[in-house]
């Protein structure tokens, strides 16, 4: 009965662990997402505010950098709703075997949140680094369950737990 209680509160940890993640990067979208909001707003401002002065080719130049600027905060925008979309894909309250979209992959070297490219991420069960599954060691990982060896970047890498 005791290795039954313990096996529920291992797996109840693993579970709010995958929470905490898939929260730090919903907040990392949402973030980057209202600053291209906020830029996109500001260069449209500053676009309908810009007059015809008597120095045309001056305006003409700010016209074009504006523009540039928008196309810029555009491509951010496709990108970051990528992210969103790939993110809403994600179930953390599945524990998987093989990993796969949403998996916590815990390797003799590092672990990762096979998620999005985010990065980084400080959580109260260490650090993982959030990654794609479209990124290289995410493509590497893919499929993979306790056990499983790949090498990157010339390292054999073992993965020690999947959830």
């Amino acid at each position: 009965m005791e290795l039954s209680v313990m096996k529920q509160s291992f797996i109840e940890t693993k579970m709010s662990l995958k929470q905490e993640l898939y929260s730090a990067c919903q907040e990392f979208v949402s973030t980057k997402l209202q600053t291209i909001e906020k830029t996109i707003q500001s260069n449209k401002n500053a676009l309908n505010s810009e007059t015809k002065s008597s120095a045309g080719d001056k305006h003409e130049t700010g016209r074009a950098m504006l523009q540039l600027e928008m196309e810029k905060a555009g491509q951010q925008l496709k990108v970051v709703n990528e992210m969103q979309l790939q993110l809403a894909k994600i179930n953390p309250n599945i524990e998987t075997k093989n990993s796969c979209l949403g998996s916590v992959i815990q390797t003799d070297q590092v672990n990762y949140y096979l998620a999005i490219s985010m990065g980084k991420i400080e959580t109260s069960g260490g650090v993982y680094f959030a990654i794609s599954p479209k990124s290289p060691i995410g493509k590497l990982l893919l499929g993979t369950s306790k056990g499983s060896k790949i090498t990157f970047n010339s390292k054999q890498i073992m993965v020690k737990t999947v959830a």
